[in-house]
């Protein structure tokens, strides 16, 4: 019997490495101790109490800890980390076309927010990604003395 149940320990194994959730790997360590079970005993019941048991007992204990280390953010791409910042336009925005911003040395194709046409060298804020393009808004600069 031993031999099944560490079938069933790899099967789990390979279903933690597949969907990276840590919570399959749980069963699996609860498949071995079951194994080592089934060396003493021959009672399938028992065998699948103490698997049932110590795979419910490993999962509610550990997994408070494991979320304590492990935080799991989701990470901004590239194009939605750009929202909210400054870039410089290097072709002209208006209506009729498509124009284009430059941010940390990449190009975007770019469309004002309501329509407006925004010059050439001016300051546009990033509202949103819409697509691959993103949506901005004129900047306007106050000089102070």
């Amino acid at each position: 019997m031993w031999q099944i149940w560490l079938i069933i320990a790899g099967l789990f194994f390979i279903g933690e490495i597949i969907t990276v959730g840590f919570l399959i790997f749980w069963f699996g360590v609860g498949a071995l101790i079951a194994m080592l079970v089934s060396f003493f005993t021959t009672n399938i019941i028992i065998q699948t109490s103490v698997f049932v048991i110590t795979s419910a007992i490993l999962l509610f204990v550990t997994k408070p800890f494991v979320k304590k280390f492990v935080d799991v953010k989701p990470t901004k791409t590239n194009a939605y980390s750009i929202i909210g910042k400054k870039a410089l336009v290097i072709k002209e925005i208006n209506s009729h076309s498509v124009g284009q911003i430059k941010i940390k040395g990449e190009v975007w194709s770019a469309e004002s927010e309501d329509d407006e046409t925004i010059p050439e060298g001016s300051d546009v804020e990033i509202l949103q990604i819409r697509g691959v393009k993103a949506i901005v808004k004129s900047v306007k600069v106050t000089i102070s003395n």
